[in-house]
């Protein structure tokens, strides 16, 4: 009993935004999350789940959990209502693993259908597979390694390999196939884990990607544990030795123990320690050397799947930067302009990230040079600065993250006291640190030159020659040069670079 959800549009860069839903009913919860689509940028504007427990069950009677089915239907009548109002312009449906498996999930698919008129599409092992490693690209397009996607019933094992997915597996590894429900025995879990895992080792890989809530409650227990301070959840990194300690500590934790930590929800505290006994088993059996957490899943694949090619090969960060940005922006063609003109001279300074990504980071705070311009300028370094911090923008890990918001701190303000301390001293080194300061310091500098024009920033240009920063423009714009307020912003940027200021108005 399978079906293809389909592609229910295709977007183009000519169209430019729309809305898409997900209707997503899993093992353990039925989620609607609507989507707000600008070009490659993904973002959630209404996300709202129910735990209804569908597959609670299955592995012993073989049928949806009966108090489930009607939670379920009931959540699926309020999201008709949802969609009738909001109207998205497609609307995509999934069921997994329970309804996949139940010998009555037909029968549910049919009530659904008559009492709510969605249309459940029902995925096979390996198209589940597949749209969670689509999700992954589409959060982090240079994932390589392998995707395991738990949900409340089973684990879905696909291996990325230069941006595609390939053949995948479904396991009755979930929760409610390991036992949830009855008392947690972790021996006896680690032993059907074991025994479940036999077919698994085609899956070893240094990298694991995980998608699923069961993982991500794991992930902020190692953040308490390890007193992290940025709570972002979307790439987060755990070492394979952290990842063991961890899944250790859950392990042997109680209910109660586990209530208590915070933010672990209270809904889902039941799941926490199968999870646990089974990625200790994963980190063992598929030698991973790391474990990076994805907010993206099954959900975001639907939406990346109907992407045109042309969208799909952009940068997801450098468009969520550009969408971001937009938004507040006074100058359209800024951003784009900003990054042509700071290139000869950031590209002369030795990369602090990558040769290869330091452009990008470049480029997308340059999308960001205006975000802020409406705000009170008196705090818009501050508040700026928390929006790109903690913006839900894909395709940038948590150093990247920090980078980027320290960069766009710099660009409204000379003052060395950033906010979030504690976070730029985790994540970010010295030297990033400083990069991110003459970055914002340098895109200030085109801002100010050029009244935030494009046309007019093109008739300027800055280089790195020998010891100097060296600030020139076509004789016609000579003036642009001219004032207080330039060459005391070019004299912090080249202070920073350690780069004498010289200005050729001639």
């Amino acid at each position: 009993m399978t079906a293809d959800p389909g592609v229910h549009f295709q977007l183009s860069r000519s169209r430019a935004s729309l809305d898409a839903a997900v209707l997503d009913v899993g093992s353990n919860s039925v989620r609607l999350v609507i989507y707000r689509i600008e070009g490659r940028a993904i973002w959630s504007v209404f996300n709202e789940k129910v735990q209804a427990g569908l597959g609670r069950g299955v592995e012993q009677t073989g049928l949806l959990d009966p108090d489930g089915v009607q939670t379920a239907l009931s959540a699926l009548r309020r999201f008709r209502a949802v969609l009738d109002a909001v109207q998205p312009q497609a609307v995509y449906t999934a069921a997994t693993a329970a309804v996949r498996e139940a010998a009555d999930g037909q029968v549910f698919v049919e009530r659904v259908r008559s009492e709510t008129g969605f249309d459940l599409s029902v995925l096979d092992g390996e198209q589940e597979a597949k749209f969670a490693a689509l999700g992954v690209l589409a959060g982090a397009p240079e994932a390589h390694g392998v995707v395991g996607d738990l949900g409340g019933f089973s684990l879905e094992l696909v291996r990325l390999d230069q941006g595609r997915p390939g053949v995948g597996v479904t396991l009755p590894l979930g929760p409610f196939a390991l036992g949830l429900g009855k008392p947690f025995d972790a021996a006896l879990v680690r032993k059907e884990v074991a025994r479940k895992l036999e077919s698994a080792y085609p899956f070893r890989t240094p990298c694991f990607y995980a998608v699923g809530g069961a993982w991500r409650t794991l992930a902020m227990v190692h953040m308490r544990l390890a007193d992290y301070p940025l709570e972002i959840l979307h790439q987060y990194e755990m070492n394979a030795a952290e990842v063991l300690d961890t899944a250790r500590f859950v392990a042997r934790q109680s209910r109660a123990s586990l209530e208590r930590i915070e933010g672990v929800s209270k809904k889902r505290v039941e799941a926490p320690p199968y999870a646990a006994v089974l990625l200790e088993s994963l980190v063992e059996r598929l030698d991973l050397e790391r474990v990076q957490v994805s907010a993206y899943g099954l959900r975001e694949g639907l939406i990346y799947d109907a992407l045109p090619l042309e969208l799909k090969a952009l940068d997801p960060l450098i468009e969520g930067c550009a969408a971001l940005g937009g938004r507040q922006a006074m100058a359209e063609d800024l951003g784009q302009a900003l990054e042509t003109w700071l290139a000869p001279a950031l590209g002369a300074l030795p990369p602090v990230f990558s040769d290869a990504r330091d452009p990008t980071l470049t480029a997308a705070a340059c999308r960001l040079a205006d975000l802020g311009s409406r705000l009170h300028p008196d705090h818009r370094a501050h508040l700026v600065f928390e929006q790109v911090l903690r913006a839900p923008i894909a395709g940038m890990n948590h150093p990247e993250r920090a980078f980027l918001a320290a960069a766009l701190f710099a660009r409204h303000t000379a003052s060395l006291s950033f906010p979030e301390p504690r976070i730029l001293a985790r994540v970010l080194s010295p030297e990033r640190i400083l990069r991110a300061r003459a970055l914002g310091a340098a895109m200030r500098l085109g801002c100010d030159l050029s009244g935030r024009s494009a046309a007019l920033l093109g008739r300027s240009s800055m280089r790195i020659t020998g010891t100097k920063l060296v600030l020139s423009a076509e004789p016609a714009a000579a003036n642009l040069l001219l004032g207080e307020q330039t060459a005391r912003r070019g004299a912090t940027l080249a202070g920073i670079l350690e780069r004498e200021l010289k200005i050729e108005r001639s």
